[in-house]
């Protein structure tokens, strides 16, 4: 940083992959889950008829402002990541179960991923982005599901919607993916450093 005397930045994230993809770029920064119950203001958004962007960005800022409100002056960094197949919002499966159902329903189709990052200060937003990539799964047996949940990137298949992970195995089921691999990821890392950048942080 720039003089070394600007704000701290922070995490409002749990999320291993996105604290790995700031370490990466040598950030500085502490970690505060907002500790948000995302499912229940999900269900209250697409009742009011949000749609995947917007309801992403909405929770991406009130995880941001819960976690500023502990971190004055800080700049907070929230973020959400909405899986759209069709109509139908897909959350993280529950057991390998339901990871099976999900990866059958997606698979020969498309669906989208909608990434929002946000930074808010002291209340207020400096900075929002949201980025859309498109992945189609190519069609996918019964046996091949089972081969790929039994494997070692099913291990991971629930803690992301889908049920697979790009960086890892989760490659492996997609016939072509569109988009910014960082918003895949979780969060839009070239825009954010960018924003990070015109505050004076010195990075690469």
């Amino acid at each position: 940083m720039t003089g070394g005397t600007g704000p701290t930045i922070v995490l409002a994230s749990g999320s291993p992959t996105r604290a790995a993809m700031l370490r990466a770029v040598g950030l500085a920064f502490a970690v505060d889950p907002p500790g948000l119950d995302e499912g229940e203001v999900k269900r209250s958004l697409a009742g009011n008829g949000a749609d995947a962007p917007r309801a992403a960005m909405t929770l991406a800022e009130l995880k941001a402002a819960r976690v500023a409100v502990r971190h004055g002056g800080a700049l907070v960094i929230g973020a959400d990541q909405i899986l759209a197949y069709g109509d139908r919002w897909l959350d993280k499966p529950l057991d390998i179960v339901d990871a099976a159902g999900q990866l059958k329903t997606l698979a020969g189709h498309s669906h989208e991923l909608v990434t929002a990052a946000c930074v808010v200060q002291d209340g207020r937003t400096a900075w929002r982005r949201i980025a859309v990539a498109r992945l189609t799964m190519r069609p996918l047996t019964g046996p091949e599901i089972e081969r790929y949940l039994r494997g070692r990137a099913g291990r991971d298949a629930t803690k992301s919607p889908g049920a697979y992970q790009i960086e890892g195995g989760g490659a492996t089921l997609f016939e072509s993916i569109e988009g910014d691999y960082f918003g895949i990821l979780g969060l839009p890392l070239l825009a954010l450093l960018g924003f990070l950048r015109e505050r004076g942080f010195a990075l690469p």
